[in-house]
């Protein structure tokens, strides 16, 4: 993850622009959790969901972006409140954004490994992705995308002192992470992990694709298990835009050096924010079984919140008339 919305704090903004940045920010935060809320809700309260790996591997991605919009939300909250924060508490903080932000193309990864087996390899797809597999690989995604973090955890350890732990500075990954060795760590790891992911979406893509030219499966589930692959390549296209994040603040300062500020932020919403917002709409929505039980969920939870509303009522008036 670039610098985050922490960096946008380096000088101070009038009192209106702050709360707008501030409402903004939370606004977005507010309205991708609870859309993320609503398909865990549907998740949690439908079993048959809580055994399909497929699924599983789903809400992963989504509790995933939850835990990272909710990071970087309070990281941009707080370099307005208390803009030099505790190093140690900061690097907390930076560590579940930086791992979260790694999850995310390994999560896609994963989704499409399953597809793969599903439509190339049925009959061993009920063996191979159980359960258990399914939150095995969930755990080695997130020790996977906590490596970094820790590799520059150690590296600061080595090259700055015990006092600078208990220090007080704004948090952001440039100004706790400063040695040389960790901007090489950072963009080592983001190759590494991002070819990683490439060769796996496109090698089961076409893959898919061969097994259905071959009829070796049903071609319903082939293509669409093709078009889940190419929403994946879209969801880490989008994801992948906070790589080029860094590239797209210097350009466009260098264009409108006046609105630096307003620049940083905008493409911090833009790279960071929206590809959060339009992953669950692109995947989640897309699918009919999920989405006819969502709306059901949804329905169900709105007769049963009348009913108490209705029970409430009821036994208020009782209550009023025993009283009189």
């Amino acid at each position: 993850m670039n610098s985050n919305f922490s960096t946008l704090n380096m000088r101070r903004d009038v009192f209106e622009e702050a709360l707008l940045k501030n409402l903004t920010v939370v606004l977005f935060g507010l309205i991708i959790n609870y859309i993320n809320g609503t398909l865990l809700y549907t998740f949690f309260t439908n079993v048959n969901f809580q055994s399909d790996s497929r699924y599983i591997l789903y809400m992963q991605l989504i509790i995933n972006d939850n835990v990272m919009v909710s990071m970087m939300v309070n990281l941009h909250v707080l370099s307005y409140v208390c803009p030099n924060l505790n190093v140690s508490l900061c690097i907390v903080l930076l560590l579940i954004c930086e791992n979260t932000h790694k999850n995310t193309p390994l999560n896609l990864a994963a989704m499409s490994i399953e597809r793969f087996i599903a439509i190339c390899h049925p009959l061993q797809h009920p063996l191979i992705c159980t359960v258990s597999w399914t939150y095995m690989l969930i755990a080695c995604i997130w020790v996977v995308g906590a490596i970094p973090g820790f590799i520059k955890v150690i590296i600061t350890f080595v090259f700055k002192p015990l006092s600078f732990f208990s220090s007080g500075r704004m948090c952001y990954p440039i100004n706790i992470f400063q040695s040389v060795y960790n901007y090489n760590t950072y963009y080592a790891t983001n190759i590494l992990y991002l070819c990683f992911v490439w060769i796996t979406l496109i090698y089961t893509y076409f893959r898919v694709v061969f097994s259905a030219k071959a009829a070796t499966s049903d071609p319903v589930s082939s293509r669409k298990a093709q078009m889940t692959i190419r929403l994946h390549v879209v969801q880490l296209l989008l994801s992948m835009l906070s790589y080029i994040a860094p590239v797209l603040d210097t350009a466009l300062t260098v264009l409108f050096p006046d609105f630096r500020s307003a620049v940083m932020f905008c493409n911090n919403i833009i790279t960071n924010i929206l590809p959060r917002l339009l992953s669950p709409l692109i995947y989640g929505l897309r699918d009919q079984k999920f989405k006819k039980h969502m709306k059901r969920s949804l329905l169900c939870r709105k007769t049963v919140m009348n009913v108490k509303s209705e029970t409430k009522t009821t036994l208020g008036l009782i209550q009023r008339d025993k009283t009189s």
